[in-house]
């Protein structure tokens, strides 16, 4: 298992030693937190609606978080301003892996934000539509599961079916042909309905891009 010190060469975000450690976490770790945080929102949510409802609030959940996915990874992790604190934070949340793409220990993103974000969503949900929400906020969290693994998958892992292949393709192209476009990592479609898909056509290089191996960013 990678640890926080595999990497001399890991941008420090923070002086502090015990808050930068939290900045990172490794895929078994995130396995493992994700798999005991996952059953217990649905325990929490047990017994509040019948199966077929549960069914279908997890689903709006997942929809929701699909969206959450692409406008987040769009217009706040990419957020072009001139206000010196937001981007440190913009650069902290996410500036800091596109200038590190294959670091194992920040291709997944740390419990430190995905934990709060989570609750924060589940206080508003309840607040909507009570205890149901937390049936949302299960698809909710499991979408957000799906997508930092599918985000790891990407960076280091090969991905050679054709499912796999399509999906590192288009994140790639995100990465190296121009950041400026597909946002989306599960949830490809949106970037056609929101027209930001990247393809080959006036492809632009981005500087530092790592080399791309065969297939990567090809059609």
């Amino acid at each position: 298992m990678p640890t926080p010190d595999d990497n001399p060469n890991r941008l420090v975000l923070f002086e502090n030693q015990a808050l930068e450690k939290l900045t990172v976490i490794s895929v078994r770790w995130f396995a493992l937190v994700w798999s005991v945080l996952l059953p217990l929102i649905a325990l929490a949510g047990w017994g509040y609606v019948s199966a077929l409802e549960g069914l279908a609030l997890v689903g709006l959940g997942l929809l929701l978080w699909t969206l959450f996915e692409y406008f987040a990874h769009r217009h706040l992790f990419h957020w072009d301003t001139s206000w010196k604190l937001a981007q440190q934070l913009v650069f902290v949340i996410h500036g800091n892996h596109h200038e590190q793409p294959r670091d194992l220990l920040r291709n997944l993103m740390p419990p430190i934000i995905s934990v709060p974000v989570g609750l924060l969503v589940w206080a508003l949900l309840f607040a909507l539509i009570g205890h149901a929400g937390t049936w949302v906020l299960l698809g909710f969290m499991g979408g957000y599961v799906l997508y930092d693994i599918t985000h790891y998958a990407c960076h280091q892992w090969p991905m050679r079916s054709g499912l796999g292949r399509m999906l590192k393709r288009h994140h790639m192209r995100h990465h190296f042909n121009d950041e400026a476009g597909n946002f989306s990592i599960t949830a490809l479609f949106w970037d056609r309905v929101f027209g930001t898909h990247v393809d080959r056509v006036g492809r632009k290089k981005v500087a530092n891009a790592e080399p791309l191996r065969a297939g990567d960013a090809s059609e």
